[in-house]
């Protein structure tokens, strides 16, 4: 059972906040964070000692060592997002649902480690909604806040359509071929027209997972409408999943028709990052902002899944560990900011630099990596999926890629001079910051600075990454 330790241990953490708020008094509520923290922490440490691989269940649960690299990163973002949460758990109106928080976001997490491991389709779905309906939970965890409830509501109702668009596929796929292992799809999946309708179904639902142009529409009022650590959980560990599960499944199952799904992907990347961009650019809540970014930011790593190589899935991996850094390093200071003020405009950002210059340097330094800004590590993430483009021969969509960037360089800049130049009367006042937030985006611009130049790392999973593509 050493083959599935990343999903037992998480268990295990979730049996014991169990117990502890079984247990424990209500006035020591509060022990549970620094408890849930540790226990997250001990158990990312431990995803990267070496185990076996393998399968289980008759093949329906698989894993490799590039697998347990995707499982070690989103740890890395959750073990972030629950420092980053502490200071906001504390307050009087979250008190009473701490314990809840660990857990939901948790269970979700255990889902997508299932979708990764998943070696048919059941499995795969299981796991879908096991990261979903958790996270439906979570958006709406300050229910007492319209916009929270709304937001959940939002979440579950849309959740539902585009699974089962997703499930309407799945079933096609196996009314098809007749099985619904991955390994024994793969070679008869052949393209008939009843299968590519059926792999349309199937791309749509992850496409909404993903909020890929034009299934975005419910990331922007879901993530303002969430609490700011639930948002950031959203835009990276939720998201990087459901990319890693597509990337798999584009690259061993669908390879055959790989000719049609390229062309599909090749105008989704277009649309997502220039639509993703153009809006971004008119918004002025900080969450919004971030959620049009992180719709854009996902039109680039299909730049990644479009090179259909070795070089290709390395790259979108790489990419996705750098995007979870720059990503959590802007939803820290903002929810720092958050936590202290209540303010989530990009206006309420003016003279910030004058009043929080530390804040103000991991924000700057956060949004010039995901502009991809040298030498930062946004900008190796952003130069390798161009290489993995650039060997297929793909040069007009690297070079609106390239103008994309631009663009989102300007709308970066726009929050830097909020800060950094412009002047307020009443610039949000000196704060500071507790020991928890500090340390998360000192982990944020420590990953930001080291990662680009840690070339081991991107040499190690191209490594791993060989053979999987069948």
């Amino acid at each position: 059972m050493l083959i599935m330790r990343h999903e037992l241990l998480l268990v295990a953490i979730l049996v014991i906040l169990l117990l502890v708020e079984i247990f424990l008094p209500e006035k020591h509520k509060h022990r549970i964070i620094p408890l849930a923290i540790i226990l997250m922490g001990v158990v990312t440490a431990l995803g990267f000692i070496p185990g076996p691989t393998g399968s289980l269940f008759g093949g329906m649960y698989s894993t490799s060592n590039l697998v347990l690299i995707m499982k070690n990163i989103l740890n890395i973002g959750t073990l972030v997002i629950f420092i980053q949460s502490a200071e906001w758990l504390k307050k009087d109106e979250n008190r009473e649902k701490i314990s809840e928080y660990f857990i939901v976001l948790l269970s979700s997490l255990i889902g997508m480690f299932y979708m990764i491991s998943s070696g048919d389709f059941l499995m795969f779905y299981l796991g879908l909604e096991l990261a979903t309906i958790p996270v439906a939970a979570a958006a709406a965890f300050e229910r007492f806040k319209e916009k929270s409830a709304e937001a959940g509501v939002k979440l579950i109702f849309m959740s539902a359509l585009s699974s089962g668009i997703l499930l309407y596929g799945i079933s096609m796929i196996y009314g098809t071929i007749g099985t619904m292992y991955f390994q024994d799809v793969a070679p008869k999946f052949t393209g008939s027209s009843l299968q590519v309708i059926a792999f349309i179904f199937f791309f749509a639902g992850m496409a909404f997972k993903i909020s890929l142009v034009p299934f975005h529409l419910w990331a922007a009022d879901v993530y303002e409408g969430a609490p700011i650590n639930v948002t950031s959980y959203l835009s990276v560990v939720s998201k990087g999943a459901a990319v890693f599960i597509l990337m798999i499944l584009l690259y061993t199952v669908f390879t055959k028709i790989a000719l049609m799904w390229r062309d599909v992907v090749y105008i989704i990347a277009i649309l997502t990052m220039t639509v993703g961009n153009l809006f971004a650019m008119r918004q002025r809540n900080i969450k919004r902002f971030l959620a049009f970014s992180s719709i854009s930011q996902a039109g680039f790593i299909l730049l990644g899944i479009i090179g259909q190589s070795q070089l290709g899935m390395t790259t979108v991996i790489y990419f996705v560990l750098i995007y979870l850094f720059s990503n959590l390093g802007a939803f820290g200071v903002a929810t720092a900011i958050s936590n202290k003020t209540g303010k989530e405009t990009i206006d309420d950002y003016d003279g910030f630099y004058r009043t929080n210059p530390l804040l103000s340097l991991a924000m700057m330094l956060s949004l010039f990596s995901l502009a991809g800004i040298p030498p930062l590590a946004g900008f190796f993430g952003k130069f390798f999926l161009f290489t993995a483009a650039a060997k297929q021969g793909l040069f007009i969509l690297i070079v609106i890629a390239v103008l994309n960037t631009i663009i989102s360089l300007y709308y970066y800049l726009l929050v830097i001079k909020a800060m950094f130049l412009n002047k307020s009367d009443q610039p949000i006042a000196y704060f500071k910051s507790d020991f928890y937030t500090r340390l998360g985006l000192l982990i944020c611009s420590a990953g930001i600075i080291i990662i680009g130049f840690a070339s081991p790392i991107y040499e190690w999973i191209l490594q791993l990454s060989h053979g999987l593509i069948y």
